[in-house]
């Protein structure tokens, strides 16, 4: 079978070997597969994939997968995995909620763990999604902070709950240290393009904007070419924008897919949802700030606010509302 565009990394079977860090042991690696609707490189996905290959190279799982995969294919991926063998399948399926839940029902030995806005379905279908709406606000606390005309501009790709709760949380943040902030909402119906992205932000630095959100390639790029400062989103990427990014609410995929694992290995997978190991309480999320560019007295309030979040005497709002701009 071909499927395009696809890239494969293959960890060595270890017989009788301690495969998980939970303490797992099996006689073989896990055959997991993953399918991916943007390349590998996109931020979103690429935490799945990093997640996916860290297990491949411990030798718990024997990993495939296919990116750049079109809606119209979707559902045909998932069931040639599923035929392959796969005990494990892995993936995202926003706009495929059907097809996808579909093709699960018709495996039921075969354990999925998709992206989701929705809930699980039993016996085998679960869901995870990047809740990081702790961390996001922590880095909203640092925007509101260093504005200085009260205006934050935020792009983002598409007015979903996973985008919306994220910028909300940055919003109610930037609150926090500053009451008086303004926001500049624009949404460019598009996981994957900077040059629009960069666009709309261009139109809300010129409308006062000086800090950016950027939930979406080339917003960054836009606050360099104009000198103003930026907040990340999922990954770091501080050291392509030096002197430029604040601070980014990451998300890290290791522990969602290393229960899932564990799970199946042990026989235990059943359909639930997984979102809670994106919670900074479990590593899933966390803060990266550049105290070069923040100050000190701001860095002490947004460690502290943290430490209120992690020891549960804090909760972050979710609001999966479209967020829109202030009059």
């Amino acid at each position: 079978m071909t499927l395009s565009t696809r890239r494969v990394v293959l960890a060595t079977a270890v017989a009788f070997s301690t495969l998980f860090s939970a303490g797992v042991a099996a006689a073989e690696a896990i055959k997991v597969a993953a399918i991916y609707t943007l390349p590998v490189e996109q931020q979103w996905i690429s935490r799945i994939h990093k997640a996916l290959n860290a297990a491949a190279e411990r030798g718990d799982i024997d990993y495939t997968f296919s990116e750049n995969v079109a809606n119209t294919d979707y559902e045909r991926v998932m069931r040639e995995f599923a035929e392959e063998g796969s005990r494990l399948i892995v993936g995202e399926v926003f706009g495929l909620e059907r097809a996808a839940r579909g093709v699960a029902k018709d495996y039921p030995d075969t354990a999925f763990l998709m992206g989701s806005s929705f809930g699980p379905v039993a016996p085998n279908f679960s869901v995870f999604d990047n809740w990081i709406h702790e961390p996001s606000y922590l880095s909203g606390m640092v925007a509101g902070a260093a504005t200085e005309s009260n205006v934050i501009g935020m792009v983002g790709g598409y007015a979903i709950p996973e985008v919306n709760r994220l910028m909300h949380a940055f919003m109610d943040g930037a609150r926090e240290t500053n009451p008086d902030v303004k926001f500049i909402v624009n949404f460019i119906d598009s996981w994957y393009d900077p040059p629009k992205a960069k666009e709309s932000a261009f139109a809300m630095m010129d409308a006062g904007a000086d800090i950016m959100y950027a939930e979406r390639f080339g917003v960054s790029d836009a606050a360099v070419e104009r000198g103003v400062k930026a907040v990340g989103n999922v990954i770091d990427t501080a050291s392509d924008y030096p002197g430029t990014i604040l601070a980014s609410a990451l998300w890290h995929m290791e522990a969602t897919i290393d229960k899932a694992i564990a799970n199946v290995a042990g026989g235990s997978f059943e359909a639930s949802d997984y979102g809670q190991y994106s919670f900074m309480a479990y590593g899933g999320g966390s803060l990266v700030l550049d105290e070069s560019l923040v100050p000190a007295d701001v860095v002490t309030a947004v460690k502290e606010r943290e430490t209120e979040i992690l020891d549960g005497l804090f909760r972050v709002n979710v609001n999966d509302d479209r967020p829109v701009s202030d009059n």
